[in-house]
Order: C-alpha cells, then structure tokens, then sequence
C-alpha cells in the first residue's frame, strides 16, 4: 500500500502545511546569527536555499566548499519519499567526506548541548529493546537509536570545557 504522504500535493501534505495554529513551516536563519556564523567560516553555498530556484534540489546536488545548511525541521517529501533530518545529515557527511566544510544547524534539546559542552563522549547503543518492570520481558524497542553519554573525571575540578557563547558554562571556560 502506497503511503498518502508520498503522493499528496505539498497543499495537502501535513508535512507542509505548518506548525501549530499560525501554518508557518519554513523558517529562515536571522541576519545576525548567518552573519556572526559567515564571518567563522566564509560560506559559498547554501544547499537550503529561500525562496528555491528552480530545478535546486540540496540532496542531490553537488555542495560548495564551505556550506551553511538549515534543513527542514521536519520532514519533506524528495523524489516521492518522506525525507527527515537523517537525509541532510548523510549528504552532509558525504560532502564533509569529500573534504568540505559543513555547518549544519538543527533544534536539539538543551540537555544534550549542555552534556556535550560538559565533555561528554557520546556512544550509539542502537535501538534497545528496554526490559518491562513488569515481567522482564524485552519491549520492541523505540524505532531510534539511544545515546550513551559518558562524563569521565575531570583531571581539573570546577574546569568546564569551552563552548559556544550562551552556553551554561561559557563564562566559567574563559
């Protein structure tokens, strides 16, 4: 059976219809923060572009030197297809593989920024078929890979290692 989502006009596709009560669904980075981030690393193409030029496709297309991407933050239907964060993050890879630069920005929650920040080294567990309380018996996992983030000791207590500005623990890494 055929997917609706794949065949439906992008007028009648709820993966372009919008969020919420406003049905605003494309949002565009702020001149500030593409400037401070231009300024870092000197862009020559977006694969993202707004409003899309004809015939642009940033899946399929070959990217420049030094890219800025804000991908979708949902999904969108490529070639037929429901395509979400995961196909921007493999062409991002693919092009980072041919030895370009990427800058790709992407909602996560906070936590993990601050984990990260924090110098935690992140492990894949895969799809973990978590037990039940219950009985012990094995669920049939999540559909999403788990993350395994490991803080090990600071050799420097009350060192924080540097992150971006805004960041919980900028001011203590200066």
């Amino acid at each position: 059976m055929t997917d609706p989502r794949r065949t439906q006009p992008p007028d009648t596709n709820k993966f372009h219809v919008g969020n919420g009560d406003d049905g605003k669904h494309y949002w565009l980075t702020p001149p500030g923060l593409y400037a401070e981030l231009d300024a870092r690393f000197g862009f020559d193409f977006d694969p993202c572009p707004y409003p899309l030029p004809d015939g642009f496709d940033g899946l399929t297309d070959e990217w420049g030197e030094s890219n800025y991407v804000n991908p979708p933050f949902g999904s969108i239907i490529h070639e037929g297809k429901k395509r979400g964060p995961t196909a921007w993050v493999r062409k991002a890879i693919a092009e980072h593989q041919k030895g370009k630069r990427v800058v790709l920005v992407y909602p996560i929650d906070k936590w993990v920024l601050m984990l990260l920040a924090a110098g935690a080294k992140v492990e894949n567990l895969g799809d973990v078929r978590w037990l039940a309380t219950e009985d012990g018996s094995a669920g049939k996992g999540t559909g999403r890979h788990i993350a395994c983030f490991v803080l090990e000791p600071n050799p420097r207590p009350g060192h924080y290692f540097p992150c971006f500005p805004g960041c919980v623990h900028w001011e203590q890494a200066a």
